[in-house]
């Protein structure tokens, strides 16, 4: 099968809060995919009612939809009953990610460390808010299913800790508390093409504040990328294996970007994992692929080769 037989639906957009990033990264990876010869079709989604007709005619899909049903486990389930090809992890491991607590669980369990944290699961907010207070100021407060630094803030008194709290649980209607690990931000791009690759370490220094947040992301300018990241030998080793111990304990596949504080001692702890993570021109995951040696069109194809050899595989099993 030649590239130019091939039909691939870029599906991007979507409803959640990184709707305009995932445009962005669909109409990039769109253009690369036909000028890597594929016969590329980009479907902006601003509804999920009809997609399974829409994708009718393709047999892979390259799916950029960031956070919501797009990222959780909802749209690869769909693709999964549909039986199509596509590039990125399964439903239950996309669940697993988007959801902070389960990833916070599932890493711990397997030794990797994380922040303490607290997830907020209903009843007397204040009690909670008491709990919390016991991880030790400063404090990271999160919705436990958003991507993207969506709704994240670093607080450090009990009045910032109540009003951001109430602040994060009207926007988004979950809530998560862990401790601020001082030290420095850092991203690892891990790539399965031939067994579970890291990426150079990035790492991340805004501008302004502590935190990697939405405005460091997506503002130009408002954040410095270091890639390769300046770290030791030792430190770099530490990094790339916690990116990869936190990738296979979510059973991920394909690619993921795993974000990690490391700690002035020298502990990388994972904040959180993605599945599906930004493909921009802004984005850390094809920055270190091409300090890596692995150009932006040449990522993007292999992955869609990728997603195409795993479905013959089950269709001839």
């Amino acid at each position: 099968m030649t590239r130019d037989s091939v039909k691939v639906a870029v599906l991007c957009g979507g409803d959640s809060l990184e709707r305009e990033v995932s445009l962005r990264s669909g109409a990039r990876v769109h253009e690369a995919l036909l000028r890597e010869g594929f016969r590329a079709e980009l479907i902006r989604v601003d509804s999920y009612h009809g997609l399974p007709q829409q994708l009718a005619p393709f047999p892979v899909v390259f799916n950029i939809l960031h956070g919501g049903a797009g990222e959780d486990g909802t749209v690869q389930l769909l693709l999964e009953l549909l039986g199509k090809a596509y590039v990125g992890s399964g439903p239950l491991s996309c669940a697993w990610a988007m959801d902070k607590h389960e990833t916070h669980r599932l890493l711990a369990a397997r030794g990797v460390p994380v922040p303490p944290w607290l997830t907020y699961r209903g009843g007397q907010l204040d009690q909670f808010l008491d709990q919390a207070v016991q991880l030790g100021f400063p404090l990271v407060i999160k919705p436990r299913d958003q991507g993207s630094s969506v709704g994240v803030f670093q607080v450090r008194d009990t009045g910032e800790l109540a009003s951001r709290a109430e602040e994060v649980l009207e926007g988004f209607g979950s809530l998560l508390v862990e401790k601020f690990i001082p030290g420095r931000e850092l991203t690892c791009g891990v790539l399965e093409l031939d067994g579970a690759d890291t990426l150079p370490v990035v790492e991340l220094r805004p501008r302004r504040g502590e935190l990697f947040d939405w405005e460091a992301k997506y503002s130009p300018g408002a954040c410095e990328f270091l890639c390769p990241a300046p770290l030791s030998s030792g430190e770099e080793e530490r990094v790339a294996r916690v990116a990869r111990e936190a990738f296979l304990a979510l059973g991920c596949r394909d690619l993921a970007r795993v974000d990690i504080r490391l700690a002035e001692d020298g502990t990388p702890y994972v904040l959180e994992l993605n599945t599906l993570p930004g493909l921009t021109e802004m984005s850390t995951l094809p920055r270190a692929a091409a300090a890596a040696g692995l150009p932006y069109e040449r990522l993007v194809a292999s992955l869609v080769e990728r997603a195409l050899a795993r479905g013959k595989s089950h269709s001839s099993g």
